[in-house]
């Protein structure tokens, strides 16, 4: 039903590169054929190589290279009057917007590489900004209004037969299941999203699957060992691939897993890792989540009760800049999990009631699109 899974953001002379290829790879192809490409005066060659280094920049978590890389790509699709190519270079802009937590931004650039890349004939690109949008409402917590795109977006990969988008949807309604209580649901779309994945030799969405399943049997079943099995396995594949922004991500869900199992020490020194890494790339959403997780073990480990209540009150305003309503409400239930209502009663009822959906402790979801 579905062939291999492929990469379309390598274009022109890169596209013999993998989906699996590694980044560092990836980049080094890129960046030779950019240079070729410039000196040979093809501005069309040398946006779509262009985009496959920035994409490389910033899957790496280099965030200004990458946004180097997609201006120059955009600004050589325009020179080249190559409108699909235009398309792709806005769809990584707004991708890297989106991943350094500015959400505004991030639907202005993909909202105009989806119409581009209509107007361009090109319905990968059009498929993968759409998609964007979807998964940045869905960070946001906005279910209601991305639900039923998730859902078209599914049908659409599927009548392709497109792997790779198949488990990218997947992936993200099962994140919306687990994160408002329905875990058999997730697990069940997880568990599919990883069989299509290993049959498309897709290992990146592979590896997200196994993250999703992870924290559905940790927080469903206490399965703690199979959970930190499934991650270790993900673990490899992000090390192979250099894929740091998934790396990271990973190492944030073993420290949830361990919290979870009242392995305390074990979950700070993971929350610790991944937010040195979250700030290495200047990723605010998957640092403010791991300075979350910090925070409730440290108090579990005995850390000062008012140094914890500042650290939340803290956190909850820089999540209202962000804003991310589902971990708002993290927040506000970290106040009653680790009993400190009543040093800040009214800021936790207020954030309680300031998202949608109830996500279970510790959610959380891809950060990547088109992984």
């Amino acid at each position: 039903m579905y062939g291999k899974a492929f990469a379309p953001e390598y274009q022109g002379a890169l596209t013999t590169l993998s989906v699996n290829s590694s980044l560092t790879d990836v980049l080094a192809a890129g960046t030779e054929q950019l240079k070729a490409a410039e000196q040979a005066g093809q501005p069309g060659e040398a946006a779509r190589s262009g985009l496959a280094v920035a994409e490389a920049h910033r899957r790496l978590g280099r965030v200004e290279e990458a946004d180097q890389a997609w201006k120059a790509s955009y600004r050589a699709a325009r020179k080249a009057g190559d409108t699909a190519a235009m398309a792709w270079a806005l769809w990584s802009g707004g991708t890297l917007a989106r991943q350094r937590g500015a959400f505004a931004l991030a639907r202005r650039l993909l909202e105009l590489a989806a119409e581009l890349g209509e107007q361009g004939g090109d319905i990968v690109v059009r498929g993968y900004s759409l998609a964007g949008l979807a998964e940045t409402g869905r960070i946001q917590g906005d279910y209601e209004a991305v639900g039923r795109l998730h859902e078209q977006l599914l049908a659409e990969a599927r009548r392709r037969g497109e792997a790779r988008h198949t488990v990218w949807a997947l992936e993200g309604i099962a994140q919306m299941h687990r994160n408002t209580g329905g875990y058999d649901t997730a697990y069940d779309l997880f568990e599919e999203a990883a069989g299509i994945a290993e049959e498309a030799n897709d290992h990146r969405g592979h590896a997200w699957a196994l993250r999703g399943l992870a924290d559905v049997v940790s927080v469903r079943d206490g399965d703690t060992e199979r959970a930190l099995t499934w991650l270790s396995e993900a673990e490899k594949t992000c090390r192979t691939m250099k894929l740091s922004s998934a790396l990271a991500y990973n190492h944030k869900m073993r420290g949830n897993v361990l919290y979870r199992a009242g392995r305390y020490a074990e979950a700070r020194a993971l929350y610790e890792q991944s937010l040195a890494e979250f700030r290495a790339m200047r990723e605010p959403r998957g640092e403010a989540l791991s300075r979350l997780g910090l925070a409730k073990s440290l108090a579990r480990l005995g850390r000062d009760r008012a140094e914890t209540a500042a650290e939340l009150a803290d956190l909850a305003t820089t999540l209202d800049r962000i804003g991310l309503k589902h971990a708002r409400e993290m927040v506000a239930r970290a106040h009653e999990e680790l009993g400190l209502a009543g040093a800040s009663g009214t800021r936790a009822a207020t954030y309680a009631d300031a998202g949608a959906g109830t996500p279970a402790d510790g959610a959380d979801s891809p950060a990547e699109v088109a992984r």
